[in-house]
């Protein structure tokens, strides 16, 4: 009998389709209450996934799918520095 890895999966918060987290970026909230891009998926804090789409971002932004997997109000200017990394990461 042979073991096999599990390939982790998690649920996009745009588009609500299930991945590999390997295929997903961590959008974070740590501790100090700050919101980021984690594309390493290992820093402390509460976690949400979305696809590496940037349109699945702006589908989370208009449902206000960050809203309820963090369970507060996101205010506009959290969206907009998300959307800055996320230009940031996708350049490299």
């Amino acid at each position: 009998m042979s073991l096999k890895n599990k390939i982790p999966m998690r649920q996009c918060v745009g588009c609500r389709e299930m991945k590999s987290k390997r295929d997903m970026i961590r959008i974070l909230k740590t501790p100090e209450g700050e919101f980021m891009l984690d594309p390493t998926g290992r820093k402390n804090g509460r976690g949400a996934y979305i696809c590496r789409d940037a349109q699945c971002l702006e589908k989370a932004k208009k449902s206000k799918a960050l809203d309820r997997s963090f369970r507060m109000s996101i205010p506009a200017e959290v969206y907009e520095s998300l959307e800055r990394e996320w230009e940031e990461i996708e350049e490299k």
